[in-house]
């Protein structure tokens, strides 16, 4: 009996501890998951009724706001049984829906957002990410889509990247309201963390910033899917320093050694979306007129990635590389075991600054059946002055 109420006791004090931690109004951000960021902590449920979210101070260590539900694993909407990627529960932002939590962080400093979406409807759903400083900084917002499912499981992983312009800051998440939207749809969100993310430097030996991709966004230690980098435009801060992706609604994928056969280092892109995206670098370094050797690794993954989504008659996946007057197409023809090649590009700069461009040329799925989109590998890209190249050369 006395040890049966010691245990009572220490429940009882860790449910206040929770409480007390999420009643401080920022919180100190580290590498990681942010508190309560997989939503395993319960919520208070004198503001709750039923799974829907009535109170913003339900949730521990976040605020909500609009048609919020505390989702659990396996639970149902209709016929269809409800995805939570991580754990044994997740939130589901319904139409104007949003959630948000400060932060103590470092002034000046950039960061990334990894989290992780499903959605529930067959719409074109989207999030909408939004840092505001407490001092009245501008807000920086993007919005992400999430209409595409990459894996089979029915979520995927992605990343958001800010420039802190203040020691506090409010993180947002926010499903934008859509007039036509099924109020009873809404994307599910999980699995919120961030990480410090340094801005690699060109130097003479490698006229491009991050060639390596070993900087980059979190990645979970059990992702086996990789992270999404979604489209980044040049006003706004991405989560691969030094690179951009170009595109209108799809994405690259952010991958690591630990589940995938990377060429070099541990960290790698891989191009999961065909021609409709591509992996882009301004060089601003380079005078018009002069020469440069561009070199990078073509890559299979070792993620089964053997069939063409496109019914494409050739084998393996190609990749085209161009930069100022030059372009190149290096393929890999490993049938989702592994490996890759190296290519190399010589060029002369027509502009500058020189935009670099890396484009899958087909579209792949993994040969599972599973509907997993893949693609090729790029990786190890260098980019450094030559002398102009002779004419036997250049023939060649």
């Amino acid at each position: 009996m006395a040890t049966g109420r010691r245990c009572g006791r220490r429940a009882a004090l860790v449910v206040l501890l929770v409480c007390a931690a999420a009643a401080r109004a920022v919180s100190a951000v580290g590498d990681g998951p942010l508190l309560n960021g997989n939503f395993e902590y319960p919520p208070n449920q004198s503001q709750m009724s039923g799974s829907s979210v009535t109170g913003e101070d339900a949730i521990p260590y976040w605020k909500t706001a609009g048609a919020v539900e505390y989702i659990g694993s396996g639970q149902q909407q209709g016929d269809m049984v409800l995805t939570v990627p991580e754990g044994a529960h997740a939130l589901r932002l319904g139409g104007g829906a949003s959630v948000r939590q400060q932060l103590s962080v470092t002034r000046g400093a950039y960061y990334s957002i990894t989290f992780r979406a499903s959605r529930t409807c067959a719409q074109d759903e989207k999030l909408s990410l939004e840092v505001v400083p407490v001092t009245g900084y501008p807000a920086q917002t993007s919005e992400l889509p999430i209409q595409t499912v990459y894996t089979s499981c029915g979520w995927d992983s992605y990343s958001w990247a800010f420039k802190a312009e203040a020691g506090i800051v409010s993180f947002t998440i926010r499903h934008p309201h859509e007039e036509e939207e099924d109020p009873a749809c809404g994307p599910i969100i999980d699995a919120i963390a961030i990480k410090t993310i340094y801005q690699p430097q060109p130097t003479q030996n490698n006229l491009l910033a991050n060639g390596d991709f070993e900087e980059g966004p979190y990645i979970p230690p059990d992702s086996r899917s990789g992270v999404m980098v979604p489209p980044v435009d040049e006003d706004h801060v991405s989560p691969l320093p030094g690179w951009m992706i170009m595109s209108y609604k799809k994405v690259v994928k952010y991958v690591d050694a630990a589940h995938f056969a990377v060429p070099r280092g541990v960290r790698a892109v891989e191009l999961v979306s065909g021609v409709e995206t591509a992996l882009v670098q301004e060089v601003h370094a380079t005078v018009e007129g002069s020469w440069y050797r561009l070199e990078f690794s073509v890559g299979d993954a070792a993620n089964g990635c053997g069939a063409s989504s496109d019914y494409s008659p050739s084998p393996g996946m190609k990749v085209k590389a161009s930069a100022g007057s030059g372009e190149t197409t290096v393929g890999v023809d490993f049938r989702g075991a592994g490996g890759c090649t190296r290519g190399r590009l010589e060029f002369q700069a027509t502009t500058s600054p020189t935009r670099v461009v890396f484009v899958s040329l087909g579209y792949h799925t993994k040969s599972d059946n599973s509907g997993t989109l893949c693609g090729p590998l790029v990786d190890d890209v260098s980019l450094v002055a030559i002398a102009q190249p002779s004419a036997r050369r250049l023939l060649l």
